[in-house]
């Protein structure tokens, strides 16, 4: 058997990495980060346990970069959503209506991810949150700031603040207060992005994430050795 090419070897090693990603995802919105163990998401990713060091730090590092995965992806099919649009104020009402929505329906998950950024370390700078941020950065472009390198940050802590404001344990504000004060805020109208009680074309994905992870994966495919 002649040996693998290295782009067959470097598409192993994508899948591989995508996989652990979802795995991680799906497990820490299961039973929480404390509960998952890394071999676990090795087990649920079908891949050697001794591969997640290859690709990862540790466990905050992973989760850190599998919530920013799945948060990168649904602002992009929020924002790319049909019909499509070019305007700056339907985009950034998408873009909160999708982050709001990760917090309404992924809650475990997200105030997991919550409070391991405000652990230590912060932020992981990994691929994922950059393109989660140059997302945001893009929409607050399209709404006409004259001033990115300060709207920016200021829409990345709104947004922030709002997902832990709907998270917090024993006094959770609803997902719509948040919403109404944002959308005010931006000076939004209120049957822009995805109002309350809607959802969008096509169905809900509720607990469906293999879409925000090429993995490319088999059923059946075996464990990695």
């Amino acid at each position: 058997m002649s040996p693998r090419s290295a782009s067959v070897n470097e598409e192993l090693r994508r899948r591989s990495r995508e996989r652990l990603l979802q795995a991680a995802v799906e497990l820490v919105g299961e039973h929480g980060y404390d509960a998952t163990t890394l071999g676990a998401i090795a087990d649920r990713a079908g891949a050697a346990r001794g591969l997640v060091s290859y690709y990862f730090p540790g466990k905050r590092q992973l989760v850190q970069s599998a919530v920013h995965r799945l948060m990168h992806r649904t602002l992009q099919e929020a924002l790319e959503r049909e019909p499509r649009t070019e305007d700056g104020r339907e985009r950034l009402a998408r873009a909160i209506d999708a982050i709001l929505g990760l917090a309404r329906d992924r809650p475990v998950l997200m105030r997991q991810h919550m409070a391991g950024i405000l652990q230590a370390e912060g932020f992981v700078q990994c691929p994922e949150q950059q393109r989660l941020s140059q997302l945001l950065r893009d929409t607050v472009v399209r709404r006409g700031s004259t001033d990115v390198d300060a709207d920016y940050p200021m829409l990345r802590a709104l947004l922030m603040g709002a997902v832990y404001a709907a998270l917090v344990p024993g006094a959770p504000m609803p997902v719509p207060v948040l919403r109404a004060e944002l959308f005010k805020r931006y000076r939004l109208d209120w049957d822009m992005g995805l109002p309350p009680g809607t959802r969008p074309p096509g169905g809900s994905h509720e607990t469906d994430l293999s879409r925000f992870f090429a993995t490319g994966r088999h059923p059946a495919h075996p464990p990695e050795r």
